[in-house]
């Protein structure tokens, strides 16, 4: 019998003028990007937190805490990486990932396809376990607003 275990993840970045933006592992032009330690991919840091809850392991602060240095400019795909490696590490394979970014703009349909592509790479599974999705908040709330951008991740992890 499969041991079948299910993660959720949620992140949230304020976004500041003039920074880059990158969501899924891919750079996205815009005037704004997220004001983070890291690289501040919103929708990978929900995924780790996703993934690292499927087999309660924390989540991404305890793993790599913003006070550590090394972290600075990260590239939130090492990070991923890592976790992925740590999720394999207690014998689990990621049966797939759904993630959903919420921000007034830029438009996101252009860019899903790389981004499923890039954490369908990054995870080393097929692109087709990977859904990413974009949604506006109908000018509601921070993200409405364009003061701050959201995402969601909910993963299924499993061992034989």
């Amino acid at each position: 019998m499969k041991d079948f275990r299910i993660g959720s993840g949620y992140d949230v970045h304020a976004l500041g003028d003039g920074l880059r933006l990158v969501l899924g592992g891919v750079e996205i032009p815009h005037d704004k990007g997220c004001i983070a330690h890291s690289d501040g991919d919103v929708l990978i840091h929900a995924l780790c937190d996703a993934l690292l809850g499927s087999v309660s392991a924390g989540d991404i602060g305890l793993h790599f805490p913003d006070s550590d240095e090394r972290y600075r400019g990260a590239d939130s795909c090492l990070l991923l990486g890592e976790v992925c490696r740590m999720v394999r590490e207690r014998g689990y394979e990621i049966g797939n990932a759904d993630c959903t970014i919420a921000m007034q703009r830029p438009k996101l349909r252009p860019y899903i396809d790389m981004m499923r592509e890039r954490l369908a790479s990054v995870m080393s599974v097929g692109p087709e376990r990977v859904s990413v999705k974009a949604t506006t908040t109908e000018r509601l709330g921070f993200e409405g607003e364009e003061r701050g951008v959201s995402a969601t991740a909910v993963v299924l992890v499993y061992r034989e």
